[in-house]
């Protein structure tokens, strides 16, 4: 039986707009479409998982407003446990202004609002609830030190915690060595380490300083490339299927959620990566953050 997933984090409404280019600073462009998704590294993360089998409880704070109620709303239509995700009656919903140009690349800005409140009480009632080791996952659009509070408590409980440290800031190495997984992308991996990650070797490199500071498992995404793992016995890249990217907002997302379902179904973490980059190859394919995530009968990986 697969272990249950806790995704402790973020959730925003995203109001996304198509051009042509992105703007340099100072600049105005006329864009193309604009359309409202719901979002949040967090949420977005609760979705993929969900939609691709796991058995998943979100925790989260929301605004008391109709961007809260309405994300309130999608979980439950995508079978996520929302017993945890609380609504704060002082602070607004997060959101997300994003502009995509037509290479699927993308700038966001974030107001993260209600997200800022999620606290060290509402992680421990949620934790609470854990009766058996589950998996953990966790992002950085929420308060460091709830984040750090949530990884220590979930080792205490005895699960397995993954960090995707995004947006990346630094983390107390104490949290750092109770992780299972780390997971973050070329920029992260330089911020967190000072190493430019730009071609197999630096994400060598990198990784095993990242292993060094105490996280066993660190997996390094690299967009089409794929992703690089680096544990005690495994040091490879395990490549991406070949796509038209269309919209890479929630790839990322997208990738933690299949890997967190897939650990939690007992893959052995080379394959787990595997699917990952499956799942996150055809949501970027496709425009928006949840609506481009997929369903488990999408992703054909063995």
């Amino acid at each position: 039986m697969a272990r249950q997933i806790y995704v402790v984090g973020s959730s925003n409404t995203d109001m996304v707009v198509k051009t042509e280019k992105l703007p340099m600073p100072g600049e105005t462009v006329i864009g193309g479409t604009f359309f409202m998704n719901p979002g949040g590294k967090g949420a977005n993360q609760a979705v993929a998982a969900s939609r691709l089998g796991g058995d998943v409880t979100f925790v989260a704070r929301v605004g008391s407003d109709l961007f809260g109620g309405q994300a309130v709303q999608q979980f439950q239509a995508e079978n996520i446990n929302t017993n945890f995700v609380s609504k704060d009656s002082k602070h607004p919903s997060g959101v997300a202004l994003i502009g995509v140009d037509f290479h699927g690349e993308n700038t966001i800005i974030v107001a993260p609002g209600s997200n800022r409140q999620l606290s060290i009480k509402d992680v421990t009632k949620a934790f609470d609830s854990i009766r058996e080791p589950a998996i953990i996952l966790i992002q950085l659009e929420i308060p460091k030190d709830v984040v750090e509070f949530a990884i220590i408590r979930g080792k205490e409980k005895g699960c397995d915690v993954i960090l995707n440290p995004a947006p990346v800031q630094p983390v107390d190495a104490a949290a750092l060595e109770q992780l299972f997984l780390i997971t973050p992308n070329e920029s992260e991996a330089e911020a967190l380490t000072g190493i430019r990650v730009t071609d197999l070797s630096s994400a060598e490199r990198a990784a095993m300083q990242l292993h060094n500071l105490g996280v066993p498992n660190v997996i390094i995404t690299l967009g089409a490339k794929g992703a690089y793992v680096h544990n005690t016995t495994i040091t490879k890249l395990i490549d991406a299927p070949v796509v038209k990217a269309i919209d890479t907002t929630a790839g990322g997302d997208c990738f933690n959620g299949a890997l967190a379902v897939a650990l939690a179904e007992g893959l052995e973490l080379e394959k787990a990566v595997g699917f990952a980059c499956h799942a996150a190859s055809i949501s970027v394919t496709r425009m928006g953050a949840q609506a481009s995530l997929p369903y488990r009968n999408e992703v054909k990986f063995r």
